[in-house]
């Protein structure tokens, strides 16, 4: 058996998975705000809760935690992450610890398509490119089963390139050199294709305050333009993924995967950008939803591709 931790912003949740992938346990527990200690204990406790309920041995159990950022191989310690807390404390090392025994750490992107490369929604491919479309944009790369983590620790980070082949709009609107980014650059995908992202364009085009979730069911003509631009937009960056690492199966993950005319749509666009007479990459929807993290985690330890 094997335990995965998804140490997220709003919650924390840990799994039991057997060998076959079969759940023995699951619980979760609120994040301690910006406390990187009460962090920590919170998952000690899942993990002596859930060996107990799962009957396993205590301290002998693999764990792996997904987190949101990744570790440096410069200086063994935490980056990139939007929990700020975790930036610059060495992680691993400190459940290592507390947990007595080795714990493997990754970024929740490379979880999230471990979690569907293994026995998922692209479970038997080779290559398989894992989006994250949510508050923010994330991505993973799998090859035979293993996450490509880079030499910098930041492989299939696509949200922060630039959005590829940008566009004039109709009206005058630019896309260049597009909205400012958080990581201090402009015209990052992560700000055309994040759920806020897709809010601030409805808006900017003539609709309200509604949320991603409302526009995506919505039958107006601001909404309907604003989801064909982000259609546009999501096909042009995974065309550019595509040509770099032409996956066999790209996975759609976060809250705006749910909206279903993108596996149609998407595929009919990236055609004019990718450099091939055609292109056989599927598009897909995750099998695993909220659950593909924490899974992802604890297939850190000897997934059975």
């Amino acid at each position: 058996m094997r335990i995965g931790i998804d140490l997220g912003g709003t919650k924390i949740e840990g799994i039991v998975l057997s060998d076959t992938g079969e759940e023995i346990s699951r619980r979760r527990l609120p994040t301690p705000s910006g406390d990187y200690q009460a962090i920590l204990q919170v998952i000690n406790e899942l993990v002596t809760a859930l060996e107990s309920e799962a009957t396993i041995e205590t301290l002998r159990t693999p764990v792996g935690v997904g987190i949101p950022g990744t570790l440096s191989p410069a200086t063994g310690l935490i980056k990139n992450a939007n929990s700020t807390c975790l930036i610059g404390k060495p992680l691993d090392d400190d459940l290592s610890g507390l947990l007595g025994r080795p714990v493997r750490l990754a970024n929740d992107a490379n979880c999230f398509t471990i979690s569907e490369a293994t026995d998922g929604a692209a479970a038997g491919a080779d290559v398989v490119f894992g989006v994250i479309l949510g508050t923010g944009v994330g991505g993973g790369i799998v090859a035979n089963g293993d996450a490509i983590t880079g030499i910098n620790a930041i492989g299939g980070e696509w949200g922060h390139n630039p959005l590829p082949w940008p566009q004039m709009l109709p009206g005058g609107n630019d896309e260049r050199p597009g909205p400012e980014c958080y990581c201090g650059l402009c015209g990052c995908i992560e700000t055309f294709l994040s759920g806020p992202a897709l809010t601030a364009d409805y808006r900017a085009h003539g609709g309200g305050d509604e949320t991603p979730e409302q526009i995506a069911t919505m039958d107006t003509a601001e909404a309907n333009a604003a989801l064909e631009r982000y259609e546009h937009r999501l096909a042009r960056a995974l065309a550019s993924v595509i040509n770099v690492i032409d996956p066999d199966v790209i996975v759609l993950g976060g809250g705006l995967s749910n909206m279903t005319r993108l596996y149609d749509r998407v595929p009919e666009q990236w055609q004019q950008w990718v450099f091939s007479d055609r292109v056989d990459t599927s598009l897909v929807r995750n099998r695993f939803g909220d659950s593909s993290g924490v899974r992802g985690a604890a297939w850190l330890w000897d997934s059975p591709r």
